[in-house]
């Protein structure tokens, strides 16, 4: 598909991506360097626990990349990881980080809305930032389904219900409030006034259910993430007190119905 025939949120989504891929690189760097901890206040996998608990053998797909350090987790647990992200620029920072660490699994340069991989390639796919916000959830969704085997898990973590609906339009304005700022009924697409013209997709959780389970998919557990006392971020869009007080991410797991 060339970029002209790429739905508009996609291509949007792909000039700010490779516009940012800079800013990410010593970010991803960390995150290749350690063990596996998740999201805004880098949660350790130990408490969050969204990984299988054997990965050895297990053929998976990351919907979203980025810099790739999530595959490269998976990788040393002894998955088969394979990666897409919409960005070049994420990419060129993924494979020279492959070189730094050593580590190598296929990078592919496209649209987890559309994956150019066989039905049924996968046991396990995850989205931390990913696919899960900045694709259209009624198409990446279904084609998270038809890549992954029957009974395959699917795990996305991203922004919760209640820090969409108090986040400030600006993020120079300050930090998530204490108060709903908009309105649940609606949420879908979404383009802040500094988002240098990038799509994100916030859903209610009812939404997500239903989109999950139109999809095939059963819904085994929603981890509303609490950051463990005396955790920090580097996002000055949300605070820790925030997220100590109420969720600011939502962790999905579901599983292919068999």
């Amino acid at each position: 598909m060339s970029t002209n025939e790429l739905p508009e949120h996609v291509r949007a989504n792909r000039a700010a991506w490779d516009g940012w891929a800079s800013e990410w690189v010593e970010r991803g760097r960390r995150n290749w360097a350690g063990e596996p901890e998740w999201g805004l206040f880098g949660v350790p996998e130990t408490e969050l626990r969204l990984l299988p608990d054997d990965l050895a053998g297990l053929d998976t797909i990351e919907l979203g990349c980025g810099t790739g350090y999530v595959s490269a987790w998976l990788a040393r647990r002894g998955a088969r990881p394979v990666a897409i992200d919409n960005s070049s620029a994420q990419l060129a920072t993924a494979r020279r980080l492959q070189a730094e660490f050593g580590i190598e699994f296929p990078l592919i340069h496209g649209n987890a809305e559309s994956v150019p991989l066989p039905d049924a390639s996968f046991d396990f796919a995850i989205s931390e930032y990913g696919a899960v916000l900045w694709a259209d959830p009624d198409r990446w969704v279904p084609e998270a389904a038809r890549l992954l085997r029957p009974g395959g898990r699917l795990v996305a973590l991203t922004n919760s219900v209640l820090a969409y609906l108090c986040s400030q339009d600006l993020e120079a304005a300050g930090p998530t409030t204490d108060h709903l700022l908009r309105p649940q009924f609606g949420m879908g697409r979404t383009v802040w006034p500094d988002g240098d013209g990038s799509v994100e997709f916030h859903m209610s959780h009812g939404r997500w259910i239903e989109t999950f389970r139109r999809a095939g998919f059963e819904v085994e557990e929603l981890i509303e993430v609490r950051p463990p006392e005396g955790a920090t971020t580097s996002f000055e869009w949300m605070s820790a007190e925030w997220a100590r007080q109420w969720p600011a991410e939502d962790a999905w797991k579901v599983r292919k119905r068999i």
